[in-house]
């Protein structure tokens, strides 16, 4: 049986590349993506066509209206 050794480098890269495939595939898909930006702290919503927006949750609210966007992030602040 193979053993993955999940501490590696090679496994934070292959995770990397993962996470960053599926970002890629779901844009192409026309899906917004929700993520938070590590860097910042700032949670984010980027749409399709490129623009990327800090948003807040909003708990307790249904699925499809979860989220307020607080301001549209031009590329020097995403």
């Amino acid at each position: 049986m193979y053993h993955q050794d999940f501490s590696s480098e090679e496994f934070d890269e292959a995770v990397k590349a993962a996470g960053a495939r599926a970002r890629r595939e779901t844009l192409e898909a026309g899906v917004a993506v929700f993520y938070l930006d590590s860097a910042s702290g700032r949670e984010i919503m980027e749409l399709p066509d490129g623009r990327k927006f800090e948003i807040r949750y909003i708990p307790g609210a249904p699925g499809d209206q979860n989220y307020e966007v607080l301001r549209e992030l031009g590329e020097a602040a995403a």
